[in-house]
């Protein structure tokens, strides 16, 4: 199978990582598994690596990628948000790192049959787990108009987001839109000309919205980062790669709750609520790639990655 992903800030990872060779180390989005693969080659005998994704086809051709390394290694079907109850499952107590790259894998962007893409023609799809219920049919037709603008205005940070979710509920009442090159159509009318004319593809917006709600991928960001905190050993570290403003901000507030996570009043000569740090910020601004990554992969224009460490 052919699943091609090239793995973005990836030197910077492992270093972030801080890899012990008898470690063990999660890869909550395990692709192609890119970055896996080295992180298995600084792992000895004695490491264990875990690899989560909830993609068939990555599962697939990781446990292939993965099959001569030293390590142990165990992969599972599930998404990152589970990861407390997957090490409870394995019976790992605790951890040395974790990796979570919140992107789109290329893989999944260029299979036109799974529809997360505006340039190919394909069913409104957009699951990143192939196996799951609801799909991005489901949030075009069946979502209320209300529910439609705010996701857009939200999730896409689409200025156009009324008149978008507007035209879509017009026109689903005639049909349903079943295809990602209907839904941008509707798009384009929705957008006046002068407006689609500069900028990126008019349906960027929309599109990252509808597959952000399908995957619910902002919701889950906060709770995996506790989770994984508290599965952390000592000088563990989670490294988080994030590709818009909206994930970089929740990863951003949640690491420094969990550095300064005092509700005192600033005016209080000491904390009396008693909540300690329970880690440092490695990163006070994110790491972000170099021009010649961003030449060799476009893709990686937007990425930043940012680190935490259990102390």
């Amino acid at each position: 199978m052919k699943f091609e992903h090239v793995s973005v800030l990836l030197n910077e990872c492992i270093e972030g990582l801080d890899i012990k060779p008898d470690g063990t180390y999660v890869d909550g989005t395990l692709g192609g598994a890119g970055h896996a693969g080295v992180v298995c080659s600084h792992l000895s005998e004695g490491g264990h690596f875990i690899g989560i994704d909830q993609d068939n086809n990555a599962l697939t051709v990781s446990k292939e990628r993965l099959s001569g390394v030293k390590p142990k290694v165990t992969l599972v079907k599930s998404n990152f948000v589970d990861v407390k109850n997957v090490l409870e499952s394995l019976q790992v107590d605790k951890v040395d790192g974790m990796l979570i790259d919140l992107g789109v894998s290329s893989h999944q962007l260029d299979e036109p049959s799974r529809g997360f893409s505006y340039m190919h023609d394909a069913p409104l799809d957009m699951r990143m787990n192939q196996d799951a219920a609801y799909n991005a049919y489901e949030v075009v037709n069946t979502m209320s108009e209300d529910d439609l603008y705010h996701i857009i205005k939200e999730y896409g940070e689409e200025r156009w987001a009324k008149r978008i979710a507007s035209f879509i509920v017009t026109e689903r009442q005639a049909k349903p839109i079943e295809t990602t090159y209907e839904l941008v159509e509707v798009i384009k009318k929705a957008i006046p000309q002068g407006a689609r004319k500069d900028g990126p593809h008019p349906a960027k917006r929309t599109f990252q919205a509808i597959r952000i709600a399908v995957n619910r991928e902002l919701e889950i960001i906060e709770p995996t980062i506790k989770d994984i905190v508290g599965k952390l050993n000592k000088g563990g570290r989670l490294c988080i790669i994030t590709f818009h403003s909206l994930e970089d901000r929740i990863v951003k507030h949640a690491f420094k709750e969990l550095e300064d996570p005092c509700t005192c009043s600033k005016h209080l000569p000491m904390c009396v609520c008693g909540k300690k740090p329970e880690v440092k910020v490695i990163t006070r601004k994110p790491i972000l790639p170099s021009d010649e990554e961003i030449e060799i992969n476009p893709r990686s224009r937007s990425a930043k990655l940012r680190i935490i460490e259990k102390i």
